[in-house]
């Protein structure tokens, strides 16, 4: 009995005097005591950006299944999916999908292989380089309407633009670009905004290569084309994603370059979605439709998000496992 007593008492292999079975639930206790003030200071902007996030989009889920239009205010009530039904048969919506699409990808093509070059030059050092980068990096910090204003009327139009006087000092007949090629004038405006954003996020990406594996391919004999597409183009594939991912959400929301110098014209060349629905809106004045493209459109950018957000963690997944 004495035996099986001691036994008992005796400290098993899991256990300590240190460190008592009471410990565990004390130190839990302890750590929530010292975080619940700091969640406490959390609450309000945690339930203020909630707010500000899910307010508008349940008022404009109500309104997507109303009839809501500010000419005919008196008219109103649940009508259910008429206003989606009314928007996949509006002329305009399969051709703003389809701009959107081309001005996305247009975008994208030119701001990352441009944004990739610039990156390379830039790498290397010559004389009044950080002056340079900061001219290069300039656009970006210009806003949509003031770029979208400087193209039009500057450089773009067709009496007094400099591609115009460029023109008419070779022989040749000045073009109005926004009339004859308005969306091929969209996507380069955009382009010139966001090849600063790719050119930034690429060249820093690439200053963090390894100067010795360049080095040790120039000593085997690769050329400086091979270098770059089998080491740095590699190198920089994780940036190239992100950039992307970026650069997509942010473009499935143009507006004020084509509200400023196409207003969606000639006809709907350039009318996206996002300026469709503004149409929709604030110049049809049909508050229930607009709410159901606003709904479309955060739909397709969610699945857009969805499937980009993948692909970065796959990239990323990849390289850690290298």
């Amino acid at each position: 009995m004495s035996s099986l007593s001691h036994s008992r008492s005796m400290p098993s292999d899991l256990d300590s005097p240190l460190d008592p079975p009471h410990q565990s639930g004390r130190t839990r206790a302890r750590t929530r005591e010292r975080f619940l003030p700091i969640r406490l200071l959390q609450a309000p902007s945690v339930l203020l950006l909630f707010l500000w996030m899910i307010v508008p989009l349940a008022m404009t889920v109500y309104f997507s299944f109303n009839r809501y239009n500010l000419m005919s205010p008196d008219q109103t009530g649940f009508v259910g999916f008429d206003n989606y039904r009314f928007l996949l048969e509006d002329p305009a919506f399969w051709p703003s999908i389809g701009n959107t699409a081309v001005l996305i990808g247009s975008v994208l093509s030119v701001s990352v292989i441009g944004g990739t070059l610039l990156a390379v030059l830039f790498d290397q050092p010559f004389r009044g380089r950080g002056i340079a980068r900061l001219l290069v990096i300039g656009p970006f910090f210009v806003m949509p309407t003031v770029a979208a204003l400087i193209w039009k009327n500057m450089i773009m139009h067709p009496v007094y633009g400099l591609l115009a006087v460029f023109m008419r000092d070779l022989g040749m007949q000045p073009v109005d670009w926004l009339a004859e090629y308005p969306m091929l004038s969209v996507i380069i405006i955009v382009s010139w905004q966001w090849i600063p954003f790719a050119f930034l996020i690429l060249l820093t990406a690439l200053q963090s290569l390894d100067v010795d594996q360049k080095e040790a391919a120039q000593l085997d004999g690769a050329g400086p084309i091979r270098i770059f597409f089998y080491i740095v183009l590699p190198h920089l594939k994780r940036a190239i994603t992100v950039v992307i991912m970026i650069e997509t959400i942010f473009l499935l929301s143009v507006f004020a370059e084509i509200f400023t110098t196409t207003a969606g014209g000639p006809g709907t060349a350039t009318t996206n979605l996002t300026y469709l629905v503004y149409s929709i809106g604030l110049q049809q004045f049909d508050i229930g439709i607009a709410s159901a493209g606003g709904i479309f459109a955060v739909v397709l950018a969610n699945i857009v998000s969805f499937f980009l957000v993948r692909m970065l963690a796959r990239n990323l997944k990849g390289a850690n496992e290298k």
